[in-house]
């Protein structure tokens, strides 16, 4: 556009210069070889104009036939490359499509076409090629090839991670992306690669420089980076925790300030200022988050924060932090354990019970049965809870890929995958659906079942057999050969007397075989000193009054 703007405006000033010389007659007189030349103005302006165009088309024509060898070449040259290009572009298209013969045809024209030296993705067509063709061995040494060409270099290294990736080699392909995370720090996938190796060595300074290098290159969100970092600096207050517990404290201080809602890094910091005897900044830490998330860690740091407190003190401590957390399931759970060891056994039970309501959990009914055990002492109740906490959905734990921990971990055991763990409950067993027990319920003798009521479904023999109910297998005795019909008119009614000598006769053999098993269950007894599994706590004596339809049958 604007050579355009420029042409006219030449254009212009040269009509305007002829306009304005014409409006101004005028002659011009040259004397040249005794001669008088005498014209006007605008015709010397015309001539004079003519000698210069003619001068400059004498030049251009003489340098375009100077130079026509080289024009020649040249356009054929371009024209060769073109070619070239459009053979890698097609051949790079089939190698992404996976059209290896496609790939490998273009690759041979491209080839020929252009220089190898001049453009290295005629290389890389080479490599792809080769791996679609299943030939491993030479991509690989075509990627090494690489190497030695400054501009190809992460290229060649990315494409032997990838390999060793392959063929499991998992030090080989740390080793190329920890070559190529030191030249380009931005490369994600090298930079992830190297970081999971150094954090699994325990190289957290390493590490940590890794990802201020992330960082400076602004590859990840500001966020993320500063949740990394904080993960690794816990990590590294951990192992300095008892060699250094100075440096533990400010290294768990900062990963606090980075992420407020790490757990481990406030736990750890706390932690390291008692042992510094900086009490009240510890528990100024560790209250605050607990206002964010209730955590037994947390809890339990809290409350054993000084070793000379009495079992009284840590309640008092523990009801601290229920004050500060109401109406949740860790509060109560913190504050009963606290009050089981001080021997306050019904503020204890009081809030086991609440957990219980608020979020039935294993280890609400473990703790429930630990109570039961310190204040009533019946093993039958103990037994109870403990068959509770066999179907109670299990607890909180530190997950990571399916691996379940008691402690926190930086890294993922089964991936490296770093900040992988989560509190949360483990999936590998599936919760059972249960209800949350009410008041009645929980106040209610534990060993008293509540009936089936018209309609209820059955319950399996599994679970019959866990809230100890009686079961009864009864085996039919395999059937008798069928009595030959009887006609109606040979069918004989028998007389009143018979049929109550009958009655009383049955009794006494029903009365006489029910003392004989009785009697032989007592013998069984005396020789097997356990007639039931050891975690059942027995069968109440009203259920042995129960119907029998109320039992569960198989056959």
């Amino acid at each position: 556009m604007l050579r355009i703007l420029a042409y006219l405006a030449l254009v212009f000033a040269v009509g305007y210069g002829f306009a304005w010389l014409a409006n101004r007659p005028g002659e011009m007189t040259v004397t040249f070889g005794g001669y008088e030349y005498q014209v006007s103005l605008m015709v010397a302006a015309v001539i004079l104009t003519a000698v210069v165009t003619t001068v400059m088309l004498t030049w251009w024509l003489l340098k375009s036939i100077w130079y026509s060898p080289q024009t020649i070449s040249r356009y054929f040259r371009v024209r060769r490359r073109d070619r070239g290009y459009q053979a890698l572009s097609t051949g790079m298209i089939a190698a992404g499509a996976g059209d290896a013969v496609l790939a490998r045809a273009k690759n041979r024209e491209a080839a020929k076409l252009i220089s190898s030296d001049q453009e290295p993705l005629v290389h890389l067509l080479d490599a792809q090629a080769s791996l679609l063709e299943g030939d491993h061995d030479s991509a690989r040494e075509k990627f090494k090839a690489m190497l030695d060409d400054p501009e190809m270099r992460l290229l060649g290294l990315r494409g032997l991670y990838l390999e060793a990736e392959r063929l499991g080699e998992k030090q080989a392909a740390r080793h190329y992306a920890a070559q190529a995370a030191d030249a380009a720090p931005q490369l994600g996938w090298a930079v992830e690669s190297t970081l999971e190796e150094r954090v699994e060595q325990g190289d957290w300074d390493g590490a940590l420089k890794l990802v201020d290098a992330q960082r400076a290159t602004r590859q990840m969100e500001r966020d993320a980076v500063n949740r990394r970092r904080a993960v690794l600096l816990t990590a590294k207050a951990i192992s300095q925790l008892d060699a250094d517990p100075t440096a533990a404290r400010n290294n768990g201080l900062e990963a606090v300030r980075l992420a407020p809602d790490l757990v481990p890094a406030a736990v750890v910091a706390a932690r390291a200022l008692i042992r510094l005897a900086d009490l009240r900044k510890a528990a100024r830490v560790l209250e605050t988050m607990w206002k964010k998330t209730a955590h037994p860690d947390v809890a339990d740091v809290y409350i054993n924060a000084r070793s000379g407190d009495t079992p009284q003190d840590k309640l008092h401590r523990a009801r601290k932090l229920q004050s500060m957390k109401q109406n949740n399931a860790e509060s109560a759970i913190a504050v009963a354990r606290a009050a089981l060891s001080a021997g306050e056994l019904k503020a204890a039970r009081e809030e086991a019970e609440a957990a219980i309501r608020m979020a039935p959990s294993e280890g609400a009914f473990l703790l429930m049965a630990d109570i039961e055990e310190a204040d009533t002492g019946e093993e039958g109740r103990v037994r109870q809870w403990l068959a509770r906490a066999l179907r109670a959905p299990r607890d909180h734990a530190w997950v990571a890929d399916g691996f379940v921990s008691d402690r926190w971990a930086p890294f993922s055991p089964v991936t490296g995958r770093i900040d992988a763990f989560e509190w949360k409950a483990p999936v590998e067993r599936a919760p059972r659906m249960i209800e949350q027990d009410s008041e009645a319920d929980l106040a209610a003798p534990v060993l008293d079942k509540p009936k089936a009521q018209p309609g209820e479904p059955s319950k399996s023999v599994i679970d019959a057999v866990a809230e100890d109910d009686v079961v009864e297998v009864d085996i039919a005795p395999p059937p008798e050969p069928a009595a030959p019909p009887v006609a109606k008119s040979e069918a004989k009614p028998k007389p009143a007397a018979e049929n109550k000598a009958d009655g009383a006769a049955n009794k006494d053999v029903a009365a006489t075989g029910k003392d004989a098993s009785k009697t032989e269950e007592r013998a069984d007894a005396e020789v097997v000193p356990f007639t039931r599994p050891p975690d059942d706590p027995g069968v109440d004596p009203d259920e042995d009054n129960a119907e029998t339809k109320s039992r569960f049958r198989l056959f």
